[in-house]
């Protein structure tokens, strides 16, 4: 089995030149950058899109180049947890406790195998997290109090936080939206993958309308892209049409190693360093911190 222990050496500020990043990199703006760290959802509330995957990469790929990077597991199935090897007895306190107020963030916490990246891992007693919150106080904001309450102490530490949503649209999934400053949309490459974004979309409308003001899609990642099949590349012309800049340049392939990483409890990135999918992750992660620095950069420019 591939170890971890190697440290993991990217350089994504370099893009190799049979790569166009996209456009969006010049002009996507956000709300401007608020104290202590960013804060991004990833979710989409279809399943088996490859959310988790990206969660899990994209987290690896930032602490590589030296972020200090948190990733919750907000998905009742842990997922994302089994895939930085967290034991599942060991998950506990965890994301349930902490979003119910029973633990203080330090507690929550556990270290992976990639130096700089922690995880907040996930059980199953997430599943009755949504029907817990329906008669509590500030339901919708129980994961905002709870990471407000940590500011300058754990949360301190932390340059990204990176949430794994569950595939729904509840009231957990409303938390993260809640606290978090944007979201990541991972797209599959089908047909209904594609049908079933708008209600993402206006789901993330309404919080901004009425819960979270600086709320917004931060970019659309395909994923499971065949260049040899033709509805695969139907889907992302239609994406890139409907979304325009949002849609990252860089687009995930389908590709073996990316399925058996985490049953080895590793990121594909240290799976297979060299394999398509971790090429790919490493694109993303290389416009991802593009797209950031450029947004951070417009809202400094004086009007």
């Amino acid at each position: 089995m591939p170890s971890a222990a190697g440290t993991l050496a990217l350089n994504i500020s370099e893009v190799p030149p049979t790569v166009t990043p996209s456009s969006s990199e010049s002009t996507t703006t956000g709300p401007s950058t608020p104290p202590g760290p960013q804060i991004f959802a990833i979710a989409n509330q279809k399943g088996g899109v490859g959310k988790t995957t990206t969660a899990i990469n994209l987290a690896t790929a930032l602490a590589a180049v030296g972020e200090k990077v948190l990733l919750i597991d907000l998905d009742p199935q842990g997922n994302a947890s089994t895939g930085l090897g967290v034991p599942r007895n060991e998950r506990a306190p965890g994301a349930y406790e902490f979003i119910l107020g029973l633990s203080p963030m330090a507690q929550c916490i556990r270290t992976s195998q990639i130096p700089g990246l922690s995880v907040m891992p996930a059980s199953v007693s997430l599943a009755g997290a949504e029907i817990e919150l329906i008669d509590m106080e500030r339901r919708e904001h129980r994961l905002f109090d709870a990471l407000a309450a940590d500011e300058s102490a754990a949360r301190a530490q932390w340059t990204t936080i990176l949430i794994d949503c569950p595939p729904s649209l509840g009231l957990v999934t409303l938390n993260a939206f809640v606290a978090v400053d944007a979201v990541l949309v991972p797209l599959q490459a089908e047909f209904l993958a594609l049908e079933g974004i708008g209600a993402l979309v206006n789901t993330v409308e309404r919080i901004k309308k009425r819960l979270n003001p600086k709320l917004h899609i931060a970019g659309v990642v395909l994923t499971m892209v065949d260049r040899r099949n033709v509805l695969s590349q139907q889907v992302e012309a239609d994406a890139r049409q409907h979304f325009g800049e949002l849609v990252f340049g860089t687009t995930i392939p389908r590709n073996v190693r990316i399925a058996e990483a985490p049953s080895h409890g590793l990121p594909v990135l240290i799976y297979d360093n060299a394999c398509a999918g971790s090429q790919a992750y490493i694109l993303l992660a290389s416009e991802f911190i593009r797209r950031r620095r450029n947004a951070a950069a417009a809202q400094q420019v004086p009007s």
